[in-house]
């Protein structure tokens, strides 16, 4: 553990000790120098792999008419309006199962009401489930493009990168992008040395 390795050979290693029965998923943890208590060097956002996340996620859509066409199109799980929102407020727990919930923006007053019942899968614009688009976001999660990313309290990231069934060049060009798109997102705030391990 304490050898420093470059991401390929960092990554060859990992698909070697990956020996489980199932197809195990492969995760960068991002240590950055920010402090995410001051709300200026929070780091929270989504990255879109080349290769995907190997992982396809439930996806709920708030949308009406032509948005609620798209999303339909584009693979969600279940699309509704008032009526999907009546549904959840009325104790339906089959919401429980969706991983993600995206909302257009026409929605939100609608969707505000279920904050206190959704709690962390409240459509978020930060965290891009807010959209006007909501076909393509749909898309990229059911087609396992898109990974999630925010800073937690030690100031570090976690992502998944791909399953251990992924080859090295596969897994290191997720992982180059997943950087990239965090020094992107670098808080003008930060001091010092950003990416400080991974």
């Amino acid at each position: 553990r304490e050898e420093i390795l470059e991401p390929e050979a960092a990554l060859a290693r990992v698909k070697e000790l990956a020996t489980a029965k199932f197809d195990e998923t492969i995760e960068a943890a991002v240590n950055l120098g920010v402090d995410p208590r001051h709300g200026d060097q929070m780091v929270r956002g989504t990255v879109s792999l080349p290769y995907g996340t190997g992982k396809s996620r439930k996806v709920a859509v708030f949308a009406r008419a032509d948005k609620a066409d798209d999303a339909k199109a584009a693979g969600a799980d279940e699309v509704g309006a008032e009526d999907l929102v009546e549904r959840i407020q009325k104790g339906w727990d089959g919401w429980t199962q969706f991983d993600l919930f995206v909302a257009s923006p026409d929605m939100m007053p609608l969707v505000g009401r279920l904050g206190s019942i959704l709690k962390q899968k409240m459509p978020n614009p930060k965290a891009g489930t807010v959209t006007p688009n909501v076909g393509q976001v749909v898309k990229e999660i059911k087609g396992a493009t898109r990974a999630e990313y925010r800073v937690e309290k030690a100031g570090i990231i976690h992502c998944p990168i791909g399953k251990a069934s992924f080859t090295t060049e596969q897994l290191t060009t997720n992982l180059l992008t997943l950087i990239n798109a965090l020094i992107k997102a670098k808080p003008a705030a930060a001091k010092g040395r950003y990416l400080k391990k991974i």
